[in-house]
């Protein structure tokens, strides 16, 4: 809101029953039209290296619809086999999900596969304000037929955004390197879900900025002006 000028008593930070939180701003001579589409929502997490912010600028009982998912790329605990890995985490799983996961013997294909499952069921829980005891079992995501399922009825009206971010961070005196699947979830309310894949720079780059610990401290004397 401070990039766009608004002071601080000119917004409110509103939030939901099922605690998913938007931005309003005053009215102050917008039009019904505007200001019903003014409304800013927003959700955050953080896991390893990587804190996300999503946000989307609509309608209240669209924005607040929105949530982001991230899944580390690697096995816990350090050490462990991916098989033992993935079926520790079975029960997160539907049958269908487990044979996507195995169709390759490749161990780094078969954990990504794992982790996009992970992150997609994370984002869809998180942007329709579940609590973290949703029993992940109830979604099922066919990444291949791009069809995603909650209770064994099909999930109309969502977005899934899919990408990938490598991370070099420094430990000490070592770049030690990360990756993660993200998706975001968000309700658009058409008559089909939809899955886009972002396997170009370019193209992420055009809607994701990445800012790392430097840039953010930078920034912090203005937000506290």
């Amino acid at each position: 809101m401070r990039h766009r000028r608004i002071p601080r008593m000119k917004w409110k930070d509103e939030c939901t029953v099922n605690g998913k939180r938007w931005i309003e701003q005053a009215q102050d001579g917008m039009s019904a039209e505007r200001f019903m589409h003014s409304m800013i929502g927003y959700h955050s997490m953080f896991e390893g290296s990587l804190c996300s912010m999503i946000m989307v600028q609509g309608v209240k009982h669209r924005v607040v619809n929105i949530g982001i998912g991230t899944k580390q790329v690697q096995v816990e605990p350090k050490g462990t086999s991916v098989s033992a890995y993935i079926e520790s985490q079975a029960h997160k799983l539907t049958p269908l999900e487990m044979g996507i996961i195995n169709q390759d013997s490749d161990d780094a294909t078969r954990l990504r596969r794992f982790c996009m499952i992970l992150a997609l069921k994370q984002a869809y829980v998180k942007a329709i304000g579940h609590a973290n005891g949703f029993d992940y079992a109830r979604l099922e995501f066919n990444v291949p037929e791009e069809i995603a399922m909650g209770d064994s009825y099909p999930l109309t009206g969502w977005e899934f955004r899919i990408w990938k971010t490598r991370l070099a961070v420094a430990r000490r005196d070592q770049i030690v390197h990360e990756e993660y699947e993200c998706v975001c979830a968000f309700f658009r309310g058409t008559t089909n879900s939809k899955f886009i894949f972002y396997d170009s720079p370019d193209d992420l780059n055009k809607w994701v900025q990445f800012i790392n610990i430097d840039q953010m401290v930078k920034v912090i004397p203005k937000l506290t002006a």
